[in-house]
């Protein structure tokens, strides 16, 4: 394959967590992943993007049906060589697979924990990610051609820097060694197995860690924009470590979608980047991006580290914005 290669990673199983049931997620079904794929691949075509790689998974065929009846431009699209797992490791491998054949940019179609996936096998390739997921914190509700045409200003060289952010991302360290990573929220609660993975009972949350503050977020990631306080002088760090319980405010959020509740705060405190956080001694488990992930003892030391090396992301209205100044959406008639 040519260096100026897209890759897709499309969750078949992404959205289909409890959350479905005691709340009012919207539901992305697999044909509507399809279509959303197949306007993605149809915006690259029309930036001339030629090779496009993609997860293979058993469950749909989601980017095959995509390309059932195709009429744009002629393209090779190449399911990876790696073996079907049927869990988030499939996504993990596909993102190491297409960092290594030099990828230029890699679509995604999942909710946060998909992206966490993801996000731990790119590298320093940038993500494009689109929400089809329960909780959506870390991608976006993006129409599937422009995510298409700003993936492939990026995978041809014709826009760079001025689109491309790194984030900060929660490297969570279990007894003094690195475990794992969270792009939103680590959660620690009193639940004492993985079980369906899924927060959704407030009453069992102890505290959070949260690699962002910003508005209109929903999920646990909505309790620090409840608590943005306009009036300190830390506002302008990213995160943040909440302590629930009584005792303290209380705060309105959007914990699910259509789910709203008052949460009572014991403390909080904005994290700046390199900060620490100790959590509290205690059974239970770790939630990742809102999957719970890490089974705890009741001596288990758990640390939190915010970190500025995350992934990179693709913001589309910038990549669409430089390519409009720079003459690449526009040519002189003939």
């Amino acid at each position: 394959m040519s260096r100026a290669l897209a890759g897709i990673i499309a969750n078949p199983a992404s959205g289909r967590d409890i959350r479905r049931l005691v709340a009012h997620g919207t539901v992305f079904d697999n044909n509507e992943k399809t279509a959303i794929v197949r306007r993605v691949l149809l915006g690259l075509a029309a930036i001339g993007i030629k090779q496009v790689a993609y997860m293979p998974e058993h469950d749909f065929g989601i980017v095959p049906r995509a390309l059932d009846g195709w009429q744009g431009p002629p393209m090779n699209v190449e399911p990876l060589a790696m073996p079907v797992l049927g869990t988030s490791a499939d996504s993990t491998r596909a993102a190491q697979l297409l960092a290594e054949l030099g990828a230029g940019c890699i679509i995604t179609l999942g909710g946060d924990g998909t992206n966490r996936a993801v996000a731990i096998g790119c590298n320093t390739v940038p993500l494009v990610p689109i929400s089809t997921g329960t909780n959506n914190v870390f991608p976006a509700f993006i129409e599937g051609t422009l995510a298409g045409l700003a993936a492939g200003l990026i995978v041809s060289g014709r826009v760079a820097d001025e689109a491309v952010q790194r984030v900060p991302w929660l490297e969570v360290l279990i007894d003094g060694a690195s475990r794992d990573y969270a792009l939103v929220d680590v959660v620690a609660s009193s639940l004492p197995f993985v079980g369906s993975r899924a927060i959704w009972d407030l009453s069992v949350v102890r505290e959070v860690a949260l690699a962002r503050v910003a508005p209109a977020t929903i999920g646990l990631s909505a309790l620090g924009c409840a608590l943005l306080n306009h009036q300190s002088d830390t506002d302008h760090l990213p995160g943040m470590h909440i302590a629930l319980g009584d005792g303290g405010a209380q705060v309105l959020a959007a914990l699910a979608p259509g789910l709203v509740r008052w949460v009572g705060i014991k403390t909080y405190r904005r994290l700046a980047l390199d900060d620490r956080v100790q959590f509290q001694s205690g059974a239970g488990t770790l939630a990742l991006d809102g999957e719970r992930e890490i089974e705890l003892s009741a001596t288990t030391p758990v640390e939190v580290r915010l970190r500025a090396d995350g992934p990179f992301v693709v913001n589309v209205d910038a990549a669409l914005a430089a390519a409009a100044h720079a003459g690449h959406l526009s040519r002189q008639a003939r």
